[in-house]
Order: C-alpha cells, then sequence, then structure tokens
C-alpha cells in the first residue's frame, strides 16, 4: 500500500468536524481534479510502499480512536479491505473518504463520499477520462445502501448547486446527509464563499461545512 502520510490532526470537514483523528492518506487516485489540494497523492504522487502491518503499527502509535483514511482515491489502494479489517479488529472508528468512482467491501463507519462536480474537469490529456470517471451512478447508490453517509460537495460558485440538486434527486439521498464546503486553500477565500455558501444550506436545507485545518493551520501538509 503506497502511503504518502500518516499523521495525528483533528477532523477538518464534514460531520465530525473537530473530532481528534489519526489520517492515513494513501498516495494514488483515478481522477484529477483541477483544485486538487493534495497534488502529492494524484497528479504527482509520492510515498513508500509499507506493509498493512507497518500502517497499523503506526496508527496505534496515537491516542485516537477515530481514524479517517483518505487519499488520493483510497479505494483503490490494493491492500484496502486488509486495512480497514485491521482498523476494526483494533476498536478503531472508521471513515473512509473517497470521491464515489469505486466500490470495495470495506470495513467502514462513515463513508465520506465527495462526488466531483463538472468544475473539477481539468484541462489537458486527462479532461476525458476524468469527466467520464467522475460521476458513477452505481458505485454512488451502492455505498450509500451499504453504509452510513455523508455526501460532501466541494462548492465553487453559486450555479454548482444546480448539479447537486440534481445528484441528490437521482439519488434519493437524505438532506441531512449533505454538507456543502467551499472549494479553496486559503482561509479568506473560504470565508468568502461561506459567507454566501452558509445561506444556500440554510435555504436548501443541508448542512454547511468549514475547512477547520485550513482556518487553524493554513494549507499545509500533515494537518
Amino acid at each position: 500500500m503506497r502511503i504518502a502520510e500518516i499523521f495525528y490532526s483533528i477532523q477538518g470537514e464534514g460531520s465530525l468536524v473537530g473530532v481528534p483523528s489519526v489520517f492515513v492518506r494513501t498516495s494514488g487516485c483515478n481522477l484529477r481534479c483541477s483544485w486538487c489540494d493534495t497534488p502529492y497523492t494524484s497528479w504527482h504522487p509520492e510515498g513508500e510502499n509499507w506493509p498493512v502491518e507497518r500502517v497499523l503499527a503506526a496508527v496505534d502509535a496515537y491516542p485516537a480512536r477515530h481514524v479517517v483514511v483518505t487519499g488520493g482515491e483510497p479505494m483503490i489502494a490494493p491492500e484496502i479491505l486488509d486495512l480497514t479489517r485491521g482498523l476494526r479488529g483494533r476498536g478503531r472508528h472508521i471513515t473512509i473518504e473517497t470521491a464515489g468512482t469505486v466500490f470495495s467491501p470495506v470495513e467502514c463507519d462513515l463513508m465520506s463520499i465527495s462526488p466531483k462536480l463538472a468544475h473539477s474537469t481539468p484541462e489537458g490529456d486527462w479532461a476525458g477520462r476524468h469527466e467520464r470517471l467522475r460521476i458513477q451512478p452505481g458505485v454512488l447508490r451502492r455505498l450509500i445502501a451499504d453504509y452510513d453517509y455523508q455526501l460532501k460537495f466541494v462548492i465553487a460558485q453559486p450555479d454548482d448547486m444546480a448539479e447537486v440538486r440534481e445528484l441528490v434527486r437521482a439519488l434519493d439521498a437524505d438532506a441531512a446527509k449533505v454538507i456543502l464546503m467551499a472549494e479553496g486553500i486559503e482561509a479568506g477565500a473560504l470565508r468568502d464563499r461561506g459567507v454566501w455558501l452558509a445561506e444556500i444550506a440554510k435555504r436548501e436545507g443541508f448542512r454547511f461545512s468549514p475547512r477547520l485545518h485550513v482556518e487553524l493551520y493554513g494549507n499545509r501538509r500533515a494537518t
């Protein structure tokens, strides 16, 4: 399993925001978002191959019950099943952060699904592949059916909400589990977008999430 980093921080996004958590960040992704905030796991994947037992030992070194398996795209990691089973055997609460393009029968307490909207499609050689892969309705429906979930959408502009509404309706998703989060990697930009996005959340009946780790630490690794 190729690992970009393992670190102890607080969950900065979604329904568990603020919860101390160990993050296991795998390297490798089947998408290439134009605004990717971890390009060292996608556009230019870094990291070393770790056996699962080494990953579990690294997690055990921290005093947190919650573990977040993220990426990149962790659902394409070849040993993801073994990793999540090992975490379950240790009594950990497991969140998996995924774009929802691939299904694997993992152990998971919260499937944090972030479908990529049209504004994520990059220019250049990756554009066609990214556009074909970014929304996989069958995979999304299965993830929603099999796991406790949240649908976390990255919003760049108000017009993005049309795509959100369409997808939520098509999936028959629970509105209480739909989370809107501003796109950006700088605290000022997140605040500016957050002002109008919070109003949209109020109007639509969805949840709003900050990016607390960016507000606290800035846009840097291992946070």
